[in-house]
């Protein structure tokens, strides 16, 4: 039984799906792995160390899907790649689901296809394959050298002979994996970080490593609403909103750096800062905006491009930066793919001798989830 790994078909896209090491692991499960010639060049994996670690290397992509049951790979895969596919085989990715306009394709070929980004991230047993969380913790951290790559000062407080530097002053709106990840990378560079969030709970995490909430007044019917619903499904009062806006606008105005994490699978970026709240800020502060590539949360960014506005003020479209670190978020994506294949795995029983056989069932709490198609159905209910 056979593994493919199909080479990411994007100019912007340097992850590859299965490392080598990944290849160990899914050969030890008995699996057998083939791998598009070049597919891990860009994250410095290349084909000898593939092959060094029992892979097969194919000329091209249709090659490898001829050879493969299960397929897979970083981002969608193209039509032309689609149209290769044959019934009963399996397609393992991220596959923005949501977006995607090629399901019913995938359907009409008989492909099983599981996008990863729908996991279930409340299960225990699922914590292994979420890569959501391996890539945005990745994303969080580069973001803020991204940002100090740009800001024309330093993060941290010098003290010299020609004067006091002061700190910078560095902003995160929205507190998931990326963003506490981003608060801890900018304390350690010595950074004043304040941040905020939808979710009153995000609070305790912001202090824990050093950070300032903004805090937004709210009734105390509002935050026995809100920690109940975790945040997410809670939906605040038009004064929230309004209050929360003021918060924002005045933390933002004395900015240095701006990082915006905020993204909603299945939805446009929600707009987190506007026009207005750009021209009051310094020459020179720099906002970094995750989720460019969605939409944005920053009012005339673009996806990975830079703008200056007319009062000195850098916004840079961080479309994928998980991509810019490619080594190490190959290796987590691996990993995450990895266990989520061994519940692919039918049981072995009691006969040694048995061969390797896959059992997709959709009423697995996990599989069920992931599969957007199977026999020949789209199962993803629309958003």
């Amino acid at each position: 039984m056979k593994i493919g790994v199909i080479s990411a078909d994007s100019a912007s896209e340097s992850r590859v799906a299965i490392t080598p090491d990944a290849v160990k692991k899914l050969r030890k499960l008995g699996f057998e792995v083939v791998i598009q010639s070049n597919a891990g060049q860009a994250a410095y994996y290349a084909d000898e160390l593939y092959q060094a670690a029992g892979a097969d290397i194919a000329s091209s992509s249709a090659e490898v899907i001829t050879q493969s049951q299960i397929i897979t790979t970083v981002n969608d895969l193209s039509a032309e790649a689609i149209d290769g596919l044959s019934s009963g085989q399996i397609v393992i990715g991220m596959l923005d689901p949501y977006r995607n306009t090629q399901l019913d394709s995938y359907a009409a070929k008989g492909a099983t296809a599981f996008a990863m980004e729908l996991l279930p991230r409340t299960l225990s047993r699922a914590q292994n394959m979420d890569v959501l969380s391996s890539q945005a913790n990745l994303a969080g951290y580069k973001a803020v050298l991204l940002a100090a790559n740009e800001y024309s000062r330093p993060f941290p407080m010098f003290m010299t002979s020609a004067g006091t530097v002061k700190p910078a002053k560095v902003v995160i709106l929205g507190v998931g994996v990326a963003g506490l990840q981003a608060i801890a990378t900018a304390k350690r560079l010595g950074a004043v970080v304040e941040a905020s969030d939808l979710r009153p709970t995000a609070r305790e995490q912001v202090e824990s490593l050093g950070g300032k909430w903004l805090d937004v007044p709210m009734s105390a019917e509002e935050a026995e609403t809100a920690k109940s619903t975790g945040g997410y499904a809670w939906t605040p009062s038009e004064q929230y909103v309004k209050d929360q806006a003021a918060v924002v606008d005045k933390a933002l105005s004395n900015a240095d750096i701006v990082i915006t994490t905020a993204q909603i699978p299945g939805r446009n970026a929600p707009r987190l800062v506007h026009g207005a709240t750009l021209a009051k800020m310094k020459a020179g502060s720099v906002l970094i905006d995750m989720a460019a590539g969605t939409g944005g949360n920053v009012e005339g960014s673009l996806p990975d491009q830079t703008i200056t506005t007319d009062n000195g003020v850098r916004i840079v479209g961080a479309a994928n930066i998980p991509s810019q670190l490619a080594a190490q978020s190959s290796d987590l994506y691996a990993n995450n793919l990895v266990n989520f294949i061994t519940t692919l795995i039918a049981p072995a029983g009691d006969d040694a001798s048995a061969k390797l056989a896959l059992n997709v069932d959709m009423e697995d709490e996990i599989q069920g989830a992931l599969a957007v198609t199977h026999d020949n159905q789209v199962r993803l209910a629309k958003r």
